[in-house]
């Protein structure tokens, strides 16, 4: 996918636009990339994404502003595997903030990027005091000569689907529907770096990830599938939090212990699959009831793997008897 990160004078060729911020490309997210393809492909021409750098929110009331289901970099490699062609991320600053949504129309769409068709949520709004809405964009069309179009809203189980539902589902450890409404299991992903060699002492070696999330939407103890190793994803058990036995404060810490594995993960970029949430942290009196409830957590992700494995083999048998 070719990114760019300003926005030309002037068009070199037309394109097929959704605007919007796109964290963590749900099921509502796809629903707009299906159509973005389906209308560049009616046009003849590239379909291309608009999301900002930092979230709106983030700049405007950073201690406000929600915790990122994805980091840019996974925002944009999720995008990518939809089809997208082309991504323009903005920097959102002050300068961004002040231009007045007439003059997003003419400079940036229109003269800058050359749209014929665009995409916008059912409640997008844009320009200095977020004067610009769906009503002014469908003007602007009829004006400049390209099309528009309102993305509604895409509901599950009588759910909205949105960033905002996927945080609530991880916070109250419902990772089951948190996947149907990402349409995968939610995953963080980042290089494996060095750690302070607890694990490997206690018998329980870890994975450390390097983490672009400063406040990961969710924290515990998770059964998890660790992709980017070899052709089949790993199996393990995670901890991400402040690891509260071994340290009154800090930074959250992501840590994969992978079942039967004793190759050489630093510096390979992985990503880590959170399938179902066994517990919360806990702060233990020492290293040896520590490490026993480890091996209960151990204990407990290979038999939610073995249900799983009987489960598929059950619905495989199911199938060929059809």
């Amino acid at each position: 996918m070719r990114i760019s990160r300003s926005i030309p004078v002037a068009a070199n060729t037309p394109i097929a636009l959704t605007i919007g911020n796109f964290d963590g490309v749900h099921l509502g997210h796809q629903a707009m990339l299906a159509k973005l393809r389906d209308a560049a492909a009616r046009h003849g021409v590239a379909p291309c994404v608009m999301t900002f750098e930092p979230h709106p929110r983030e700049f405007f009331s950073p201690d406000q502003a929600p915790t990122r289901l994805t980091s840019l970099r996974e925002k944009l490699e999720l995008i990518a595997a939809h089809g997208i062609e082309r991504a323009i991320v903005c920097r959102f600053n002050y300068d961004f903030a002040q231009h007045t949504a007439q003059d997003f129309i003419e400079r940036t769409l229109v003269r800058g990027l050359g749209v014929r068709w665009l995409q916008v949520g059912d409640d997008f709004r844009f320009g200095a005091r977020r004067a610009g809405d769906f009503v002014m964009l469908k003007q602007a069309a009829s004006h400049y000569g390209f099309e528009v179009e309102a993305m509604a809203s895409v509901t599950l189980d009588g759910e909205r689907v949105s960033s905002t539902a996927v945080r609530n589902a991880l916070v109250a450890g419902n990772l089951s529907f948190a996947g149907r409404l990402l349409g995968r299991p939610y995953s963080i992903s980042g290089r494996v770096v060095h750690g302070d060699g607890v694990g490997k002492k206690l018998g329980f070696p870890t994975a450390n990830m390097q983490m672009k999330h400063n406040r990961p939407p969710l924290n515990g103890i998770f059964v998890v599938e660790l992709a980017g190793v070899v052709e089949h994803p790993l199996r393990g058990v995670a901890s991400l939090g402040i690891r509260p036995t071994l340290k009154t404060q800090g930074q959250p810490v992501l840590e994969v212990h992978i079942f039967d594995f004793d190759g050489d993960l630093y510096g390979r970029h992985v990503r880590v699959d959170f399938l179902h949430k066994l517990r919360d942290e806990e702060k233990y009196a020492d290293l040896a009831t520590l490490t026993r409830q480890i091996a209960l957590d151990v204990e407990n992700a290979k038999a939610f793997f073995n249900r799983q494995d009987a489960q598929e083999k059950l619905n495989g048998t199911a199938d060929k008897r059809r």
